[in-house]
C-alpha cells in the first residue's frame, strides 16, 4: 500500500480505539486479556523452561543516533575489595557488602514503551492531550498503568526463520500476508488478547557481528505500515519484536519519521516492547515445534514512565 499522510489519516480513523473501553480507559489492548486468558496461558507450561527475553545491559547498542538516548552505566558503590582492606569495618559494629547503582534511559534496552510515548498532532491515546506529559511525567498513560497487566498467552511469529535466513535484511518490511503464513507454517493460531513476539534476526546480526552502529534509529527489518490493519484486526494484548523500534527502516515515506508508530500507540492504542532477545527461545521453538507459552513483562512500577526496562519471561 502507498503509505503517506493521507494513509496515516485513514488508518488513524479506521482503526481508533478512543472511547472503546470507556472515556478514562489508560491500558489500550491490555484491556483484551481476560482472567481466564491468563489462566489458560498458565496451563501452556509444559515442561518448565524459562527463557529471558531480555537483553544484557552492558551491550552498547546506543549508537547516539536518536535522541540523546545513552548506554547504561553499572556502577559500584561498594566492593568486595573495601571490604578485604578494612574500609567498611568502622564503626562497629560493621557490616561488609557490596552495593552498586544503574543510570539509564528507560528504553536503553529491552524495554516496554507506555501509551504516552508517542503523540498524534497534540493528542495521546484516547484522546488525552500530549500537553499532559510534561516534566514531572505523565499525568495520563504512564507505565505505571500496565503494572498487572503485562502477562498472558506468547505467541513467537519467526520470520527470519520462516524466510530461511539468519536475519531479515535492513529495509525488510514484513506484510500482513507473511504474519499469517508464518503462524500457518508453524501451527500456531494468533487469539485476541496475545502477547505477539517478532522475531526478524536484527539483533542477533549485531550480537554475532559485535557491532551496534545503526541499530538504534539506523535501517531495519520490521513491520510494514499495513500491519497496523493486522494488529487491530487480531486484537492482540502487545507486539513485540527484537528491533530497536518494530517497524521497517527506511520507513515507507518521508512525509513522516515512524508513520506505523502514529497509529499503532495513539490510535490503537497498543502496547509496544522492543529490543527483546529471542535467539534462545527461537532456537528452542524450532526444536520442539511449540510456538506458544505462558509470558510475563511486568514494568517497573514507576509512575508517569514513558517507558521502562524489563526481563521478559517466557515460559514452556
Amino acid at each position: 500500500m502507498k503509505v503517506d499522510m493521507v494513509a496515516i489519516r485513514e488508518a488513524h480513523v479506521k482503526l481508533s480505539n478512543w472511547g472503546r473501553w470507556g472515556k478514562d480507559d489508560q491500558i489500550g489492548t491490555l484491556n483484551n486479556i481476560t482472567p481466564d486468558d491468563v489462566v489458560k496461558a498458565g496451563q501452556l507450561i509444559k515442561t518448565g523452561r524459562v527463557f529471558s527475553l531480555g537483553l544484557s545491559l552492558k551491550e552498547p547498542i546506543q549508537s547516539g543516533l536518536f535522541g540523546g538516548r545513552w548506554n547504561p552505566i553499572h556502577t559500584m558503590l561498594a566492593t568486595g575489595t573495601d571490604a578485604a582492606a578494612g574500609n567498611q569495618d568502622a564503626p562497629s559494629p560493621h557490616l561488609r557488602y557490596a552495593d552498586d547503582a544503574i543510570n539509564m534511559p528507560c528504553q536503553a534496552s529491552t524495554q516496554w514503551d507506555a501509551l504516552c510515548h508517542i503523540f498524534y498532532g497534540h493528542k495521546m491515546y484516547n484522546g488525552y492531550d500530549a500537553k499532559l506529559v510534561d516534566a514531572r511525567g505523565a499525568r495520563k498513560l504512564g507505565i505505571e498503568h500496565m503494572r498487572d497487566k503485562m502477562a498472558g498467552r506468547g505467541v513467537l511469529l519467526d520470520i527470519a526463520r520462516f524466510r530461511k535466513v539468519d536475519s531479515l535484511d535492513d529495509g525488510y518490511g514484513i506484510t500482513c500476508d507473511e504474519l499469517d503464513a508464518c503462524a500457518e507454517q508453524q501451527g500456531v493460531e494468533i487469539r485476541k488478547g496475545d502477547f505477539v513476539i517478532v522475531r526478524t534476526g536484527h539483533q542477533e546480526r549485531c550480537l554475532t557481528k559485535k557491532d551496534w552502529s545503526g541499530y538504534a534509529g539506523g535501517n531495519a527489518p520490521g513491520m510494514a505500515f499495513e500491519t497496523c490493519y493486522w494488529i487491530r484486526q487480531k486484537d492482540i494484548a502487545a507486539i513485540c519484536t527484537d528491533t530497536w523500534g518494530c517497524e521497517v527502516r527506511p520507513n515507507e515515506t518521508d512525509e513522516a519519521n515512524q508513520p506505523w508508530h502514529w497509529v499503532v500507540m495513539p490510535a490503537i492504542g497498543i502496547s509496544m516492547g522492543e529490543i527483546f532477545y529471542l535467539k534462545e527461545l527461537a532456537e528452542d521453538c524450532a526444536q520442539d515445534k511449540v510456538y506458544e507459552f505462558f509470558f510475563s513483562a511486568p514494568p517497573l512500577h514507576l509512575p508517569g514512565g514513558a517507558g521502562s526496562p524489563v526481563n521478559p519471561q517466557a515460559i514452556k
